[in-house]
């Protein structure tokens, strides 16, 4: 069978159509993508109408979107699968998953895009087996997609924990690019931040030490906390900021230091580089995960 996922994204729609089976659960391999396409962010009306393009040829079982938000989440609610809030211009208040529903008369599932990559990387990638598992993607923004106990993380909202208050380090005055606050993790440690705080862009500065340094403290501060409160068994970390790859072992490094040994688990001391790791689905879980929205949406239909 042929399933559709659309990672949402606030500067392209990355549309793909993936072949699966109906025991998709226990495929060790991710899906097969037949076909796919990156459509520019404009306007809804405008995008909507290329994305269905993509899909009309396409006899699919089902749709998954992981979107960028803030969401409506509740099925409960009137404006359930609605782009909520947004700073996204023309997408505030818009009816992302009833539209395509609509139109397609097919399961629709709904969530965020980072919930979308971490319920791809459970099924098929670097968090398969994992009862608990977060994805954390450092880019733009950052964004951090939790699976806990066997299932999507899903509260009075969804997570917003690339919001989570850090500690400023010593002697760094940079006063933060969230319009929100001060010293949240995406306004010390996004890629915009890294641009405004050094004078360039992130991939030009990877030369710079210090850098990387100071990207590692955010970044490890923030998965320390996150240790702490989900107790995950995998973390995943990416987004182009992630790209620059010594940060990895920076970040390993830093956050086994802020957890003093409190933490007694191997994979949080000596195993720690099978711990953080970067994603195995490449650049795909994203894209994978949205078709796994789906394909569970078409599930709870069934039932």
């Amino acid at each position: 069978m042929i399933a559709g996922g659309i990672e949402a994204g606030g500067t392209k729609m990355v549309c793909a159509v993936a072949e699966t089976s109906e025991d998709w659960r226990e495929q060790k391999e991710p899906p097969h993508i037949l076909a796919r396409a990156q459509i520019p962010t404009g306007q809804p009306e405008e995008t909507f109408a290329k994305m269905l393009d993509f899909f009309e040829p396409w006899d699919i079982v089902s749709l998954g979107i992981g979107s960028f938000g803030p969401l409506d989440l509740d099925r409960r609610s009137r404006t359930y699968g609605f782009v909520t809030s947004t700073p996204k211009q023309g997408w505030e208040n818009r009816d992302f998953a009833g539209t395509f529903a609509r139109a397609r008369r097919i399961p629709v599932g709904f969530d965020t895009d980072v919930n979308a990559a971490v319920l791809g990387e459970v099924a098929w990638g670097a968090a398969r087996g994992c009862e608990t598992a977060i994805y954390i993607t450092v880019g733009t923004g950052v964004g951090v997609g939790v699976y806990c106990n066997g299932g999507l993380l899903h509260g009075m909202v969804h997570p917003e924990a690339g919001h989570i208050l850090l500690s400023r380090a010593p002697g760094d005055r940079y006063r933060g690019r969230c319009p929100f606050h001060e010293n949240c993790m995406e306004g010390l440690a996004s890629g915009p931040a890294i641009e405004e705080r050094w004078g360039a862009r992130a991939a030009s500065l990877a030369g710079r030490r210090e850098v990387w340094e100071l990207e590692a403290d955010y970044i490890a501060q923030a998965v320390a906390d996150y240790i702490l409160v989900y107790s995950p068994q995998r973390i995943i970390l990416w987004g182009g900021v992630m790209h620059q790859t010594q940060l990895f072992e920076l970040v390993r490094e830093r956050a086994r230091e802020r957890l003093g040994g409190y933490v007694r688990h191997p994979m949080a001391e000596e195993s720690i580089g099978e711990y953080i790791v970067p994603p195995a689905l490449g650049e795909d879980p994203g894209v994978l995960g949205a078709v796994c929205l789906g394909l569970l949406e078409r599930e709870y239909h069934k039932k």
